[in-house]
């Protein structure tokens, strides 16, 4: 239970520090997306919601952009949303190797380090094969 409170206090005080560059890339999406809206004539909520599917890379495709200017932007929409998620997915990693390597116990690991190294990088094995004996006629 230690390491889960670690892990979540660590994780929404890393999205709090990042919090501007996460702001500033959801604001893209929206803005751009707004601008897809337009020359597409769409609703404005359509047009927010089909930025976000197209940032998260989602893509129902039941809104999809038919003019050349919105195909272009619904391209950078969907790097600016990659870029949004890989932030997120490197707090996330980071923050779980952070919190395991303040609760993990040193002796458990130098136990089971000859197993997970066994796991890891087996030995390779030895092929047993088949050569049947030639004949003598």
């Amino acid at each position: 239970m230690d390491f889960t409170i670690t892990f979540v206090k660590l994780f929404f005080w890393t999205v709090y520090l990042i919090a501007p560059l996460l702001f500033f890339l959801g604001l893209v999406i929206i803005v751009l997306g707004q601008i897809v809206c337009r020359v597409e004539k769409w609703e404005k909520f359509d047009g927010l919601y089909w930025s976000f599917i197209t940032a998260t890379t989602v893509g129902y495709g039941d809104i999809r952009p038919m003019k050349k200017a919105s195909k272009t932007l619904s391209v950078l929409i969907a790097l600016v949303g990659m870029m949004f998620t890989g932030i997120i997915i490197a707090i996330t990693l980071n923050t779980a190797m952070v919190a395991f390597e303040k609760h993990v116990d040193e002796r458990v690991i130098e136990k089971n380090e000859r197993r997970i190294w066994l796991i890891l990088y087996p030995k390779p094995q030895t092929l047993l094969v088949y050569m049947p004996r030639a004949r003598k006629w």
